[in-house]
């Protein structure tokens, strides 16, 4: 036993194999091809299902140019000087206001579709079947689908549904039609006898999808050119809609740009309004005490008086409606979230920081705009911007109670002034101090009033120079480009998934696989030698093993694995004259009266004396294979019942005796292990050169113990497809725990398997088992060696293939 006994006690080395990866997958070639063609199936389905979508694109360039009516007035750059960011102006195109204003300008109210046999379909611009909307509820009225065929040139059906009633009627054409909340007609038009579909619309209706088709980027980095596209399942649609959002955001762009000096101008015509009566009014006051008292001139004091007075007036006029303005702005901060904007600055009395803050709270509206987007009002981001719009909010209000409390002070100083004047008035005579009262009064109305109108006319003037931010370099034009879904790569993509879940499913299966199927697998999980491969029966089997008694075709396959155990076996404990063989496995079913019939048969062909002993004292059925009636055997024996010579029986082949287990004992293992069983094997010594153990699962019971121990060579037997991967550790487990050195492995019932088989392949050159057990492995398919049956070495046990059987009929 010693090539046993050198074994080494390491794995064997192995290596990836790149042919068996090939084969592994090759084996359910039809598990790829059927998911492949499960995938475009899939496919095909999701191109009929899913609804085209079209693209089209337009041009916006940002200028950053004015109109040269600007340089009229050094004050407009105050009003309207703005950084075009990009962002920002991004922002602002996608607004709901902009881009419900865009919607208006379409054909929105009636949306028309075509019912096909799979979807339906947008058929905008076109109009079948004309409508009229006599009445309709701006916001309560009904939303949902209507069905429309002609039936004839005069009548056609119409059916909707409302609520869980079903509505189907006949109309003629031009007749008034009533649901809740809408009142319509129906004319005829170029509607064909096909079903058609139309609801009613508002531009709230459109604001997803214009905004979920709606994209924006830079066209070239820094170059102050947007590129815009729409992406829409009606090609027209998308185009129209484009278009409109370009020519809406252009114009938006101007009125907001021009709405500061707007606001100027309506504050300054309201206070116009006033100041034109009053300087009608002093005038006339003045004219008449002129005419009445007859006067032409007063003296040079007088006069002077006048102008101070005038003077001091009309600056405290200018005061007060500086506090209007004032007063408006810091309404229009605490009360709302839009834009804010000074009216006017008279005479640089506005602090400049107080320019800045507003702008910096522009800034942060536009942000908290933005973030709205992607985020609800409670979000953090949205806070955040809303805690440093309140703290801009408050210093703007510091800075306006601030400049408040400096228009107070110099108010206070010039009602001082007006004091004094009217102080020396009251040392003129009557009609003089009168005079001078008029004449202040008139002046100073006059004065304002010119002030105010000069001011008017610079916002008029600055809002004539306004001129749109931005400019379309190119319009939309309807593209009839398919954009979604495209047929070669959704094919394709389909196509990568079947092929990648046919091959998933190729090692998912492996995965979940826990049999054993190929010796690189036995190898790769013990240091056990194995001794041969049994290659599958290539006929049936019946449950007692029958068949193989009757040695048929000594020329195949399976003959010649069988001769490579028995071979192997015949070097074991070859300096024994007599060799005890006990054959066992992990549980039963996977074949170890099978292994011990056979290699009892090929070693009896040889001239072998040879005798198999059914030592599985529990579950008995080796008698079955050799048709006798286990009344008598190894447990009868074993008890003191019969002698050695009584429980041996012929088996009809030459040199193979047989000794049947006998009745089931109660008490096995006991059996097994007494002195009987040891003078049993010493006395088949002397008659027998191999005795062969048919023994009880090692997995299962201990029965088996006693004789392992008794045995010169030990072999485990593994079933391919049945053992499990926890059997290929026994042996090692056997060996470590009663210090065995003569087990070898069996594996049986091997059958090409491709789909399980080790991807590895052991490496014997670089291994330590230096005298580990040629044998040949019969890995090949069998149409590999029935092309040696010309040759004489095997004959053909291959079935005719599928094509093969179908050539014969």
């Amino acid at each position: 036993m010693s090539q046993t006994d050198s074994r080494a006690s390491k794995l064997l080395t192995q290596h990836i194999d790149y042919y068996k990866l090939v084969r592994i997958v090759w084996s359910r070639w039809y598990w790829i091809a059927g998911c492949v063609f499960v995938s475009l199936v899939i496919a095909r389905l999701y191109l009929w299902y899913t609804p085209e979508s079209y693209s089209t694109t337009a041009s916006l360039k940002f200028n950053e140019n004015r109109s040269e009516l600007s340089d009229l007035l050094k004050s407009s750059a105050s009003y309207y000087d703005r950084t075009n960011k990009l962002q920002a102006e991004m922002f602002v195109i996608q607004s709901r206001q902009v881009i419900l204003n865009a919607i208006s300008r379409l054909d929105y109210k009636v949306s028309y579709f075509l019912k096909g046999r799979i979807r339906t379909t947008d058929i905008y611009p076109s109009v079948p079947f004309p409508i009229e909307v006599i009445r309709q509820d701006s916001i309560n009225f009904y939303r949902g689908i209507f069905n429309i065929t002609q039936k004839d040139a005069e009548h056609f059906e119409l059916s909707w549904n409302y609520g869980n009633e079903h509505v189907e009627k006949t109309y003629r054409f031009g007749e008034a039609i009533k649901v809740p909340g809408i009142i319509f007609r129906i004319q005829s038009g170029s509607g064909s006898f096909s079903t058609y579909l139309f609801k009613f619309n508002t531009e709230e209706d459109f604001l997803g999808r214009v905004l979920g088709g709606l994209q924006m980027q830079e066209a070239a980095k820094s170059s102050n050119v947007l590129q815009l596209t729409q992406t829409d399942g009606n090609p027209r649609f998308a185009s129209d809609v484009l278009n409109a959002i370009l020519q809406e955001y252009v114009a938006f762009d101007k009125t907001a740009k021009s709405r500061s000096a707007s606001q100027t101008i309506e504050f300054i015509e309201e206070q116009l309004a006033f100041l034109t009566n009053q300087v009608y009014r002093s005038g006339s006051a003045l004219a008449q005490f002129k005419q009445q008292r007859n006067l032409v001139d007063f003296q040079t004091n007088t006069q002077l008086y006048v102008g101070k007075l005038t003077e001091q007036q009309s600056q405290k006029n200018l005061l007060e409606i500086q506090e209007l303005a004032i007063n408006q702005l810091e309404q229009q901060v605490r009360n709302n979230r839009d834009q804010v904007s000074l009216n006017f600055n008279l005479e640089g009395s506005v602090d400049p920081l107080l320019s800045g803050l507003i702008a910096q709270l522009n800034g942060l509206i536009i942000d908290r705009g933005k973030k709205l987007t992607q985020f609800n009002s409670n979000a953090q981001p949205v806070l955040d911007i809303d805690k440093q719009m309140a703290e801009i909010k408050r210093a703007i209000t510091n800075n306006i109670r601030l400049a408040r409390e400096r228009d107070q002070k110099t108010l206070q100083y010039i009602n001082s002034q007006i004091n004094q004047v009217q102080q020396k008035l009251s040392g003129l005579p009557t009609a003089e101090k009168d005079f001078v009262n008029l004449q202040a009064d008139f002046d100073i109305n006059q004065k304002v009033f010119s002030y105010l109108s000069e001011k008017k006319l610079e916002a008029q003037i600055s809002r004539a120079a306004v001129v749109p931010g931005a400019s379309i370099i190119e319009n939309a034009f309807t593209s009839y480009r398919l954009v979604s879904p495209l047929p070669g790569k959704i094919y394709t993509q389909f196509l990568l998934i079947g092929f990648l879940s046919g091959l998933g499913l190729i090692f998912l299966a492996r995965m979940l696989n826990p049999y054993i199927y190929d010796k690189e697998t036995v190898e790769s999980l013990t240091t056990i030698p194995i001794i041969g491969i049994i290659r599958k029966f290539p006929s049936y089997i019946d449950k007692d093993n029958k068949q193989v008694l009757s040695l048929q075709k000594p020329k195949s396959i399976y003959a010649e694995s069988v001769r490579s155990v028995r071979t192997n076996l015949s070097f074991l404990a070859a300096e024994k004259r007599s060799k005890v063989v006990c054959i066992t496995s992990e549980v039963a079913g996977e074949g170890k009266s099978f292994v011990s019939i056979n290699l009892a048969s090929t070693l009896a062909l040889i001239e072998k004396k040879v005798i198999v002993i059914g030592a599985d004292l529990r579950v008995p059925k080796l008698h079955h294979t050799f048709e006798n009636k286990n009344k008598i055997g190894l447990s009868t024996y074993l008890s003191d019942q019969h002698k050695i010579k009584d429980i041996i029986f012929p088996t009809g082949v030459e040199n193979l005796d047989f000794i049947p287990s006998g009745p089931i004992p109660p008490n096995p293992a006991e059996l097994l292990h007494s002195t009987q069983m040891k003078s049993l094997i010493r006395d088949l010594k002397k008659m027998y050169d191999f005795i062969i153990l048919d023994t009880a699962p090692i997995g299962l019971v201990s029965d088996s113990i006693p004789i392992i121990r008794l045995a010169g060579v030990n072999l485990f037997v593994i079933r391919a497809g049945v053992s499990h991967y926890k059997a290929a550790t026994v042996p090692d487990r056997l060996a470590m725990e009663y210090d065995l050195k003569n087990i070898a492995i069996v594996l049986n019932a091997f059958d090409e398997n491709a789909l399980h088989g080790r991807y590895y392949t052991t490496d014997y050159a670089s291994s330590d088992y230096k005298d580990y057990y040629y044998y040949s492995d019969y890995s090949g398919s069998a149409s590999y060696y029935s092309k040696y049956s010309g040759y004489g070495y095997y004959t053909n046990d291959d079935k005719p293939n599928w094509w093969q059987f179908w050539k014969r009929k």
